[in-house]
């Protein structure tokens, strides 16, 4: 049996207004515009997403499971401008077929700086997915799956069942995504590895009219899951939300290949959906995966060159973080939760200098003309922040 993990990261930042040195305010964000991409992105894709996936549970009697990542600060931007959004993932949450995971509360990248804030940013978020969906996380994905074996280790001592890390090629070498594995110095966790083929066959392939697989058909794709089988036990489907509506818009036939991809895929009784505590206490690990450096999902190269690319994003990183202790001494909690916004992994992001001429995913909703202008408005920003942390 080949058991679908099917797992999506929903995720909007707080993107930042245009501020100049001349500036004395505290507003940093853009309201307007974080709430116009929210609106946009929820009809196109979070709603319409939901309804389907709440649609397809209940079709299938409950057997069609999913797991969802979805960061504080896109529960924030709900709370404050839809929360209709937010009622609609509760619901999911209660049919009992949906796991909720455990992240970084601002989709940082504080790990790689400081495991105090990483802990704290990771506790702060699985309150609220205790609050707000009834589950205490026992899964941890890292943001955007930066991973290596300390984050297991860290991971593991926090309490966590499970982390999901990217099944690079050159990390697994001769192995399959399609085996649970275990981290090297680690007692109890398991590690679930993205098959970023199959995933990418829908999250970036499906529209594409010049691959040789255009059109997907969910019979086609069940088939490659039924491959599994002999060679593996789980078919980890990692992916934005976003990829249903926005990245692949709904005339490319996105909603109804996932209406009809659970009943293709278990048509023939051999294969099934899991969520990933399901996978892990069902099939055994089957061996160590040992990744001494950082990978993540991002472009082709999955390490963490799309936020650390550059000396811009070098500096950038360092100055936000260089003032952790000034601005958590301070107690003032507008101003805590300001500078933890400016953590958020997608400001640097827009720093990033990789392929921006041929207008590529790093311009995905990006605010900015240029990079160098995604870097002065964040540190014009940043020198404001430093400001309130030393008022003397």
């Amino acid at each position: 049996m080949a058991s679908v993990v099917f797992y999506f990261q929903v995720h909007q930042p707080f993107r930042l207004r245009r501020y100049s040195v001349f500036d004395t305010g505290t507003n940093y964000f853009d309201d307007r515009k974080n709430e116009e991409i929210l609106r946009k992105v929820a009809g196109k894709c979070y709603l319409p997403s939901n309804r389907l996936m709440l649609e397809l549970i209940e079709a299938h009697e409950g057997r069609f499971r999913i797991s969802y990542a979805v960061t504080g600060t896109i529960i924030e931007q709900c709370r404050q401008w839809m929360p209709e959004v937010l009622d609609s993932f509760k619901a999911l949450a209660d049919t009992g077929c949906v796991e909720f995971f455990a992240e970084t509360y601002y989709h940082s990248l504080s790990f790689l700086y400081s495991r105090e804030e990483f802990i704290a940013q990771t506790q702060k978020h699985s309150d609220l997915m205790k609050e707000l969906f009834g589950q205490r996380p026992k899964v941890f994905r890292n943001t955007e799956l930066t991973y290596n074996n300390d984050v297991a280790k860290v991971v593991e001592d926090m309490g966590f069942d499970a982390i999901l890390s990217e099944g690079a090629d050159y990390v697994l070498g001769y192995r399959s995504p399609n085996f649970i594995y275990n981290p090297p110095n680690c007692g109890s966790l398991r590690m679930l590895l993205k098959n970023y083929r199959l995933s990418d066959d829908i999250a970036f392939r499906f529209g594409n009219r010049a691959w040789k697989e255009w059109p997907l058909t969910t019979e086609t794709f069940a088939g490659w899951v039924d491959r599994i089988n002999g060679n593996g036990y789980v078919c980890n489907l990692f992916m934005d939300y976003e990829t249903f509506g926005e990245h692949q818009w709904a005339d490319t036939g996105i909603f109804e290949f996932m209406r009809s991809l659970p009943g293709a895929i278990m048509a023939n009784g051999k294969n099934d959906f899991l969520t990933v505590s399901q996978a892990i206490e069902r099939y055994p690990s089957v061996g160590e995966v040992d990744v001494p450096h950082m990978i993540s999902w991002a472009d082709t190269e999955r390490d963490l060159s799309a936020w650390l690319g550059n000396s811009m994003q070098s500096n950038a990183l360092h100055d936000v973080y260089a003032l952790a202790a000034e601005v958590l001494d301070s107690e003032d909690a507008d101003l805590i939760h300001d500078w933890r916004k400016l953590q958020t992994s997608d400001h640097f992001y827009y720093m990033c200098t990789k392929y921006f001429a041929d207008g590529d995913v790093h311009k995905y909703f990006n605010p900015y003309e240029s990079p160098y202008d995604a870097y002065i408005n964040y540190m014009n920003i940043l020198d404001s922040i430093r400001r309130r942390a030393r008022p003397d």
